[in-house]
Formats: structure tokens, sequence, C-alpha cells
């Protein structure tokens, strides 16, 4: 089953939830069966062979979900333990109904004791739910820490325990599970942070709550999905020319740093502009065209030679391997003297973040670390609030921006709905990756697509190019095996033909 594009709060979701319960007159009772039922659902499914399972249970709906979860395995003939971190007199809710039926029907329930998760199948995660604000400590800490240490599978109810819902942010510390299970609404934070790594894959159930529940809660964070994006990328007229597709100028390749402009160039063309030009230092201009001949490759030494190129463009792409020297603050002040788009990255941001401006036509794709140098803050605090700090990059410095890392953002100054890309591996953790990126927004930008469009689909298609490179593993990736995979990944995405 395909997930949904919308993403809530953990707000937004016990909001749909009370509206099923009050509206709809859904039981809560009948929501926590309906939990509990497609938890271990897809336990049986995913672990066929499992017979031993321990569910860790805490004290709110989340627990119940738990209970609901061993009663069903008890009664399927599995040999399953309940653990409890507090007094059953703290359960609250349609959970005490769900323990008092578990216990009544043989599951064993017992307090929690790290020695009792050994020698099980299966791990079931059901402590923490969404309601999580403050710090985990103490003896949820330790007991969560104990679940990380057991090579076994975990199976997380709804949310791994630990995680914030809101943010993907570890509050302290935070269940690794091999599976995640949730309800009613995705939740934002299992798609950003660290949620990418610690939800495992996730899957979900909206518990068979009315659809028309879900048009009275805004939404303002969306996955990108291929159907969302497709027909985004235009079809080409028979009778078009290479003016029609566009022209980016790629400023960047100070000494000793020409393959980063040469891959955001190459990008740009594979992501269908019509001429790319390179603006880069002179001691590169022969290497890199004859590297790559279809680039038209200039070597420029002032911001008066560059201007003539300028002219010529329809957007620009600034910043891979500009340096922040003399020469790479020269060339973004004449760009900046331009009105055109541009895509801003690298050296770019870093010569921002120390005179900063606003620009109302410009992408910026920061990755943390220069995020945090934009904001004046540390990458710790960026990483907290990942939807926080793309709001303020919007805020502070206009146009749009793409706040790379596991879990992608795109917010835009003129769109409230902020998009999350959760494609993507860990071989793209190489040098040359972002220039991909910034040379396939601005391909895409040259080709008539508004900022924010370019953005998205940029974001997206070199997120699954980068899945499709990863078909035979992930470690050993370079960056242009991305090229071949983004032609593709954006041809599928080819819509009518522009009027």
């Amino acid at each position: 089953m395909d997930l949904p594009e919308a993403l809530y709060t953990a707000a937004q979701v016990r909001e749909l939830d009370r509206l099923a319960i009050e509206a709809c007159k859904i039981p809560g009772a009948t929501l926590m069966q309906r939990a509990g039922e497609a938890a271990f659902d897809l336990l049986r499914a995913r672990w066929p062979r499992a017979r031993k399972i321990v569910v860790l249970c805490g004290p709110g709906n989340n627990g119940g979900d738990g209970f609901v979860i061993a009663h069903l395995a008890r009664a399927a003939g599995l040999t399953v333990t309940a653990l409890e971190l507090s007094a059953p007199e703290n359960m609250k809710g349609e959970a005490v109904a769900a323990r008092k039926k578990a216990k009544s029907t043989g599951v064993v329930i017992r307090n929690f004791q790290v020695d009792l998760l050994e020698s099980q199948d299966i791990i079931v995660d059901a402590l923490l739910g969404t309601g999580l604000e403050r710090e985990v400590d103490g003896e949820w800490c330790a007991a969560i820490e104990a679940i990380n240490h057991r090579r076994v599978p975990v199976l997380a109810v709804d949310i791994p325990s630990g995680l914030n819902a809101d943010t993907g942010r570890v509050m302290g510390v935070a269940v690794r599970a091999s599976a995640t299970m949730t309800f009613i609404g995705l939740k934002a934070g299992l798609f950003t942070g660290a949620g990418r790594e610690l939800a495992g894959e996730i899957f979900f159930n909206d518990l068979k709550v009315p659809p028309d529940i879900y048009a009275k809660v805004p939404v303002m964070v969306k996955r990108l999905t291929e159907a969302s994006l497709h027909g985004l990328m235009p079809k080409r007229r028979r009778d078009m020319h290479k003016g029609d597709a566009g022209h980016v100028l790629v400023i960047g390749g100070d000494r000793g740093m020409p393959g980063a402009a040469r891959l955001a160039g190459e990008s740009a063309y594979r992501a269908g502009a019509g001429l790319v030009i390179l603006a880069t230092h002179p001691e590169h201009a022969a290497h890199i065209g004859a590297a790559c001949p279809e680039l038209i490759v200039h070597g420029v030494a002032t911001p008066e030679e560059l201007r003539p190129l300028l002219a010529r463009a329809d957007v620009i792409a600034m910043g891979p391997g500009l340096g922040q020297g003399e020469w790479g603050n020269a060339l973004f002040g004449a760009a900046l003297d331009t009105k055109l788009p541009m895509v801003v990255d690298a050296d770019a941001l870093n010569i921002l973040a120390a005179d900063p401006l606003m620009h109302t036509d410009w992408i910026l794709t920061p990755h943390p670390g220069e995020a945090a140098r934009l904001l004046g803050l540390s990458i710790e605090e960026i990483q907290a609030d990942r939807f926080a700090a793309v709001h303020e990059l919007v805020a502070s410095f206009g146009g749009v921006c793409v706040l790379k890392g596991a879990g992608t953002l795109i917010a835009s100054l003129y769109d409230g709905v902020v998009s999350v890309c959760d494609r993507g591996n860990p071989g793209m953790a190489s040098g040359g990756m972002g220039d991909v990126l910034t040379g396939a927004i601005a391909g895409l930008r040259a080709q008539g697509l508004i900022s924010s469009m370019a953005a998205r689909l940029g974001v997206w298609a070199h997120a699954a190019a980068g899945d499709d490179a990863a078909a035979n593993g992930e470690s050993g990736m370079m960056a242009r095996d991305l090229l071949p995979h983004l032609l593709h990944r954006l041809n599928r995405l080819v819509g009518h033909a522009n009027p």
C-alpha cells in the first residue's frame, strides 16, 4: 500500500482522532482495537516465523495498542509477554480496558526487566507515543537502550519511542525500529532528521477514519511523490530549438575545484536545459571544455568578463567550487546585480552568510552546516527542528529554500506547504552530489518551471536517481553515477506539450 502524501503534527493527529470519535461516533476502544490488529497483522506478515514476542507497554494509548497486540498474539498461539514500566494505576482511558482484556486471556504481564528481553524473536515498542514533550530519562531511557542493544527485529507502534513526532528529533534516546506501523495520519517527524533512520520501513493504516474527516484539518506538510509530480516536466514540441529549453549559466570552479562546476553543468543538461554555459577560472576552461564538449566554457577572471555571459542566461547556478576568495566574491556580486533567477549553493551560500540579503527569485540549497551559518545557529539547533529552520531561512532570505539532508525539506516564501522528500540513500553521502542537484534544479528552472516547482521536481528526481544508482549497493557511489538515472526519472514525468 502506498503511503499518503499528507503529513501531520502530533496535535493534528489528535484532532483527527477526536473528530473520528466525536463527529463519526467511532468509539476510542474501536480505534485502539483496529490499531492493534493492524500492527499485529504487519508483525505476522513481516516475521511469519516469529514465535516468542515481548511487548513493552507504556501507560497511555500507545501502551493500550500494545496490550491489544499482546492479546492477539496470545490468541494466535504465540508465546507473548507484556512488560510495563509504569504502575497499572497510571494507565488511563481505553488502555485500562485493553490491559484488563489481555490479562484475562492469559497474557503474562510483568514489570520491565532487561533480562526479559532475552531469547525473544521480536520486540514490540509500545512505550511512548506521539505526545512525548520532554527528554527521555530514568528507567524509560534504560529500557530504550536495552531494546537497541538486542539483535532482534523491533516493531514500533505509531512511532519509535523517544522520537519527536513533529520534528524527527531524538528526545535524549529513541528506539531504533525495523518497521513502524503508524495510524490515522502520517507523522512528519518520521520522514526527516533522525526519523528516516529510526523508523525503519514505514507502514500506515487509517483505522477506517472517514475521508471527510481529513478535510477538516489543514495539511501544511506533504511528501513528494512521483504521482504528485507527474506532468511537471514539459513535453518537447517537434519544432522546438535549444533556446526554447532555456540557457543556464553555471558560475564556479575556482583554482583546484573544476569538477564541481562541471558536474552542475552536465546535470543541467540531463535535466533538459537547452544550453549550458560555464563561467569558471581561466586555468580550468580548456580542460573542462575538452572533457565535456557539450558545455560552452569561458575562462572568466573579472566581473566585467562575466557580464556578457549574464546577458545571455535565463537562470544562474551559483556556487559549485566557487570558493570564498576575492574571485568568488566578485562574481557573486556581479550575478546579484542582475534580475535573473538563481540557484545558490555551496560557497555562494557561505558568502551570503557573511553578508545576508533578501532576493525574491532564488533557490537556496544549504546542507545543515550551511544553514547553520546562514542563521547564526549550530548544526544541532538546525537538526533539532528542521521545519522551523527551513521556514526561518525563507523568512530571512526570501525565495525558495531546499534544506538538504535525510528527509530534504523544500519551503517557499509564496507557498505555505512544506514538501518533504523521503527518497535517497546513504550512498549519496559523497562529494559532488549537491552539485548535481544544483544543476538539475537550474536546468528545470530554465525550462520555465516556477522556482518552487523546479526545486521540488529537482529534489525528488535527484533522490530517486540516487536510489536507482544504488541498485548494486550504496558504498562507492559517485555523483556522476546519478546523471543517466536523472534523465530517466525526469522523462517519466513528462506531461503534455506547452501551448
